[in-house]
């Protein structure tokens, strides 16, 4: 009995690894297909773009000069002495703010004389109206001679040229006590004080240097050969930092340097366009032209470290592969090196890198 019951008892046991092994295949089987159908759903979610080559604009550029536009010195209009400065050197002066004054006692003293002499010449001219009239009057009646009559015409005619000339000293006048209170021509930063407190100063003399940081130009120096073409499109981008701007207009001039053969040409800024200081260098790049380039979407593109790479999705398989860029195109970049055209690549890097992740993971599962 003994011997019998052990000779049915093994093959059960035997029968139980067998169901066993097979339900592990099983499983094994339906994990795969899981990871193969969440992998064809992953991918099938996945944004790609084709590596393409697109028409560009053919770019040039050129080290360039910042300088202001609006940038000057102040000078004295009067005499005085300086009794007040407002401003001193990198202080922001709005524009018509009073930055100097000079004491004006000589000012206002020849603004009371010229002021006496107009009242006095106004009382002449009422004087002569009045003879004039009376005159008049007696000459339609021939009480006068008629040479009378042209006398008091002539006296009335050089009185109003004389209130005429008493008028235009008090504007003279009242010019010179204006240009005691010295005013900004415009917004901008004090570059330079070319006086002290206490100084007399003189008509022409230099008060204050200063310039406006709003409105700025580059000057960028270009070859002969690239004049012409520069010329023709007319389109130029300043480069600061990461910030590609667009020239506004550009100005050139027309003779070339006969020691290094270069034309100037002046490129004008938006107003408060980028923080730029007068006298730094600036790129500035010219189009020239046109090239094929190839492109791929900025937002495709993974920076680690130095390593600068694209997920390119080939045959439903995920890879990482190494770049190397050019320039910026709108929303799109150049790659110089890595990938060819009619190549997919993914849009969206996280997503890629996860779904790159899983398909090595089921591969490492398979195995």
């Amino acid at each position: 009995m003994n011997k019998r019951s052990t000779f049915h008892i093994a093959p059960c046991r035997r029968l139980a690894g067998c169901a066993g092994f097979a339900l592990h295949a099983v499983s094994l089987t339906i994990v795969g297909t899981i990871l193969l159908s969440v992998q064809s759903m992953a991918q099938s979610t996945l944004s790609l773009a084709p590596v393409v080559f697109e028409v560009t604009p053919r770019e040039r550029i050129w080290d360039g000069t910042v300088e202001a536009i609006n940038q000057g010195t102040v000078s004295a209009q009067t005499s005085g002495r300086v009794a007040e400065i407002l401003y001193d050197v990198n202080d922001f002066v709005p524009d018509g703010a009073v930055i100097v004054r000079f004491t004006n006692t000589e000012q206002r003293a020849a603004l009371d004389n010229a002021s006496a002499a107009l009242e006095e010449a106004q009382a002449r001219l009422d004087e002569a109206d009045k003879e004039f009239v009376r005159i008049s009057s007696m000459y339609e009646n021939e009480t006068v001679s008629r040479a009378r009559f042209e006398q008091a015409e002539a006296n009335r005619a050089a009185t109003q040229a004389r209130l005429n000339a008493a008028r235009s000293r008090v504007t003279v006048a009242t010019e010179q006590l204006e240009y005691t209170v010295v005013r900004a021509p415009y917004a901008g930063i004090v570059a330079e004080r070319h006086i002290e407190v206490g100084e007399m100063v003189g008509p022409g003399q230099p008060i204050m240097s200063g310039l406006s940081l709003q409105s700025l130009r580059v000057n960028v120096d270009v070859p002969q050969s690239m004049f012409d073409p520069i010329r023709e499109i007319g389109k130029a981008f300043v480069y600061v930092g990461e910030q590609r701007i667009v020239a506004q207009s550009l100005t050139f001039y027309p003779v070339a340097d006969p020691v290094t053969n270069t034309f100037t040409v002046r490129v004008n800024l938006p107003d408060s366009s980028a923080d730029l200081f007068p006298g730094m260098f600036a790129k500035v790049g010219f189009i020239v032209g046109e090239s094929r380039r190839l492109l791929v979407p900025e937002g495709a593109v993974v920076r680690r470290s130095e390593l600068t790479a694209v997920y390119v999705v080939a045959a439903e398989r995920v890879s990482l592969r190494q770049v190397r860029l050019g320039g910026h195109y709108g929303d799109q970049i150049e790659i110089l090196a890595g990938l060819s055209e009619g190549e997919q690549v993914a849009t969206d890097p996280v997503a890629a890198g996860i779904l790159r992740k899983e398909q090595s993971g089921s591969i490492g599962a398979n195995e």
